[in-house]
């Protein structure tokens, strides 16, 4: 028997766990707090993949310097500015 395949009779038997560990009355408020983290969470990560893809963005515009060379753009050094 595999396992993570769920049939009928062992999801009576999670709700049942479940109603007993809880109560009738706390089921519903347990189920609220449970999607609101899930909110939460899908949220943070919308946020995190955004702001990452937005610096991804940022570095795929920004030359690098050998591009610079390679249009025939003067790259200005250290060297160049008697600097040491």
């Amino acid at each position: 028997m595999p396992f993570g395949s769920f049939g009928f009779p062992e999801l009576l038997l999670f709700f049942l766990l479940v109603l007993l560990l809880f109560g009738a009355k706390r089921i519903p408020e347990v189920g609220r707090s449970l999607g609101k983290g899930i909110r939460e969470f899908k949220s943070a990560t919308k946020e995190l993949r955004k702001s990452v893809d937005e610096v991804e963005e940022e570095e795929k515009e920004k030359p690098s310097p050998s591009q610079k060379e390679r249009d025939g753009e003067p790259v200005e050094r250290k060297s160049d500015r008697g600097e040491n």
